[in-house]
């Protein structure tokens, strides 16, 4: 692997890293406004925590997949799965 690829690679990686955190803050600011929102308009009839629980079950997706060594579908795997049909094809 040449200097070049190897901070593609390291770029990508930081990007995925940077895109987790700016989920995670979105996630956050919009969850504290939802339940002040829900606190204000209709306090008896919490509705904000569905918002919560279901988009948090998509964040931790986004976590796994950021933070997981790639083994499943990540990256990693994609490249592999690309090198290995490629190499199919050219057997053909």
């Amino acid at each position: 692997m040449d200097e070049q690829e190897r901070y593609a690679r390291a770029r990508r990686r930081v990007d995925d890293i940077r895109g987790f955190y700016t989920h995670l803050a979105v996630y956050i600011i919009v969850n504290v406004f939802l339940f002040i929102l829900n606190m204000v308009i209709s306090p008896g009839a919490l509705w904000f925590f569905w918002v919560t629980i279901f988009w948090g079950i998509g964040l931790a997706i986004h976590a796994f997949n950021t933070y997981s060594s790639g083994r499943f579908f990540g990256r990693e795997w994609e490249e592999r799965k690309i090198r290995e049909y490629m190499e199919r094809e050219e057997r053909r």
